[in-house]
């Protein structure tokens, strides 16, 4: 019997040791996972603080309302996006898709400024209360930054500091929306500097941090 051609067995020697990859879900579902967590947050809120105090904001001012559903969608989005960007030949454009909740968020979040009547049974913010809401959004958002970052680990994305961009937009805004549950405070420009210096710290920190720790690890040739 002739000896293996040497092809042959570089083949047999690296398939020796192989074992069964399971397969990834669906950007779409592991997303829902991750949404599933933020849900189950905002009904341990809304256990604690109630949900009317937020309806009749929303009802007294649109805006604040219109600038939640566009946290909301930012979030979904942005999710949905850093789980996408993990599968092989996804196009890096689809990292535009939180951007129309995104204007929607801060539009309206900007319109609340200009208004001249204050949402029913709020005050308008002060600093230390500003400073509340800052260290909220950031809390909340480390927790949901890292769950999204192991969940993310094994997909290795090919652009991971665009993904950690997205891990961290689509926690910031979710850590938003959560804190309407229990803001009450009217849209004034502290409040909102605020809120923006939140999530600009959410996003470069994961920019930072997030991308190193979805970068594959480099490979000994020998």
């Amino acid at each position: 019997m002739s000896a293996p051609r040497p092809h042959e067995a570089l083949i047999d020697r690296l398939g020796t040791d192989l074992v069964p990859v399971r397969r990834l879900l669906p950007p779409w579902m592991r997303a829902a996972a991750w949404l599933l967590v933020v849900a189950i947050i905002a009904g341990l809120l809304v256990m604690h603080f109630g949900i009317g105090g937020m309806l009749r904001r929303f009802a007294g001012t649109p805006d604040l309302g219109w600038a939640g559903v566009g946290a909301v969608l930012t979030a979904i989005s942005a999710a949905w996006v850093a789980f996408s960007l993990g599968v092989p030949g996804r196009r890096a454009s689809w990292a535009w898709l939180p951007v129309p909740g995104a204007l929607l968020w801060i539009g309206a979040s900007g319109m609340g400024c200009l208004r001249d009547w204050v949402a029913p049974g709020t005050q308008i913010a002060g600093m230390h209360q500003s400073a509340d809401c800052l260290v909220f959004i950031v809390s909340l958002s480390v927790p949901l930054s890292v769950l999204l970052i192991v969940l993310l680990r094994r997909a290795y994305p090919v652009r991971p500091v665009l993904t950690a961009v997205m891990i961290g937009l689509a926690s910031a805004a979710a850590s938003a929306s959560l804190l309407e549950i229990c803001h009450s405070y009217d849209a004034a420009a502290t409040d909102l500097l605020t809120h923006a210096l939140a999530v600009v710290l959410v996003i470069a920190a994961n920019a930072a941090m997030g991308g190193r720790l979805l970068s594959k690890a480099e490979i000994p040739l020998a």
